[in-house]
């Protein structure tokens, strides 16, 4: 890894307005920041030089590696697969409970780095064995343009990508990308606005949009709602979000309950009760969501993929690890029941 050198890493910034005075408007995603001449938007990540937008996170991640594709969460899109990772620092959001703020919360002058052009990345993932690029662990809106050229690249070369994302991004850089993107887990943080926004900085409608947007152009979806005790974990705001992904369209899209741990600026908070993950469970299924996962609590069995018509087990994983696939042609083994998702 290396130090930063602003001049290097500096890449032209996409979406963006100019203004008088040298000043940018940011239109990337829906904080849309206005960034004075020298400073950089909430990010911390596209910084105004002379009145023009540049990202400094292109071709810089401070944070590599090989997963499993479970860790993202993703269960219905190839199972069992590993799958390469990276990060840039920065973030769109302030959440008070993030788990990565000493990278999120950070920006990428201030960091060390690889040195990793997406060419470099994609011979990276293919060195280690993979065939897929996830962009994760932060937020990849606001390393966009790496993102954009990466996935284009990697479709050229018939690799997978996948965001691990908040989708608070706004529709037009969302569409561009959408062609080069075959997955992404939408972290859908609760589901009342101004909890959202105490709780993140942003806001509710955007990542509905989101949601729509991905659905509507073929990328697979999943969504991860994490419950944080007394922000997210309400019986009603789980009922009325449910309510809303079945009347959407969303009833076969993964569903996954993740359990929170004290972090950040939530550290005095207790972990969500053992019942309020089961409880949300129940909701989500009785509200008609077909495939419900409960994840950050091992001994509950909540990783394992059951169908939807006979109930029986038909993926059955063990933390990250997929101890048995069951499925064939994309359907269950005992009754026919087409199953969601992306197998082979």
């Amino acid at each position: 890894m290396e130090s930063m050198d602003l001049e290097k890493w500096s890449h032209l910034a996409l979406y963006q307005e100019k203004l008088p005075g040298n000043g940018v408007r940011c239109n990337l995603c829906p904080q849309n920041c206005t960034v004075r001449e020298g400073k950089s938007g909430l990010c911390r990540t596209r910084v105004n030089k002379q009145g023009v937008l540049y990202s400094i996170s292109y071709g810089n991640p401070c944070s590599i590696g090989v997963d499993p594709i479970e860790k993202k969460p993703l269960f219905h899109f190839f199972p069992g697969m590993k799958i390469f990772s990276l990060a840039t620092d920065g973030c769109n959001f302030r959440c008070l409970n993030c788990q990565n703020s000493r990278i999120s919360q950070s920006t990428p002058s201030l960091q060390a780095h690889y040195d990793l052009m997406p060419e470099e990345l994609l011979q990276q993932a293919l060195h280690q064995g993979t065939n897929s690029i996830a962009f994760t662990y932060t937020e990849p809106t606001v390393f966009y343009e790496y993102v954009y050229d990466t996935a284009r690249l990697a479709h050229e070369k018939g690799l997978k990508t996948v965001s691990i994302s908040n989708g608070f991004i706004n529709e037009m850089p969302l569409l561009a990308l959408c062609p080069y993107l075959d997955a992404a887990n939408i972290d859908l943080k609760c589901f009342d606005d101004a909890v959202y926004f105490k709780l993140t900085g942003g806001r509710l409608q955007p990542v509905l949009d989101t949601l729509k947007t991905l659905k509507a152009n073929g990328v697979w979806l999943e969504i991860t709602n994490l419950l944080v005790p007394g922000y997210s974990d309400s019986p009603e705001m789980i009922q009325s979000m449910c309510d809303w992904l079945i009347e959407n369209g969303f009833s076969e899209t993964p569903l996954h309950f993740s359990r929170f741990f004290p972090a950040y600026k939530l550290a005095q908070l207790p972990p969500t009760n053992e019942s309020a993950l089961i409880g949300a469970k129940e909701i989500a299924e009785k509200a008609g969501m077909k495939y419900v996962y409960l994840g950050n609590i091992p001994g509950l069995h909540g990783e394992n993929t059951y169908c939807p018509a006979c109930k029986r087990l038909v993926v059955e994983r063990n933390g990250y690890v997929v101890t048995r696939n069951l499925i064939h042609n994309a359907s269950c083994p005992f009754c026919n029941e087409p199953i969601a998702g992306v197998w082979e």
